[in-house]
């Protein structure tokens, strides 16, 4: 993956849901990934509009989606799904990218290895 987007719930949510957000964030950089936070491109509040301009101008450099719980229930995240499918984007759940990331990330070791 070369530039991925995280989409997902903000309005009405308990700090906006940034602590979810930059959480992702932190394990996909770590893993290597190029990552796309509205919660950064965002951090004070503004109008609803103001803020999905700036993040749909932003959704247009990526060419992964990555969806967080909820996205489904929110009129911004699911404007970004259907954007990023109407372009042929990848959308993937954004624990599941995580969660595979870091399995790919493990060593592998031979059989019998007895590494510290």
């Amino acid at each position: 993956m070369k530039r991925i987007y995280l989409s997902g719930p903000m309005t009405n949510m308990l700090d906006l849901n940034f602590p979810l957000f930059h959480t992702l964030t932190a394990a996909l950089r770590n893993a290597g990934h190029t990552v796309i936070n509205p919660a950064e491109l965002n951090p004070d509040p503004g109008t609803w509009s103001e803020c999905m301009r700036r993040d749909i101008k932003a959704l247009m450099d990526c060419d992964t989606v990555a969806t967080l719980p909820g996205w489904q229930d929110s009129r911004g995240a699911s404007l970004e799904v259907h954007i990023g499918k109407a372009l042929g984007m990848r959308v993937v759940n954004a624990h599941d990218l995580v969660k595979t990331t870091s399995e790919s990330a493990a060593p592998v070791h031979p059989k019998g290895f007895q590494g510290s």
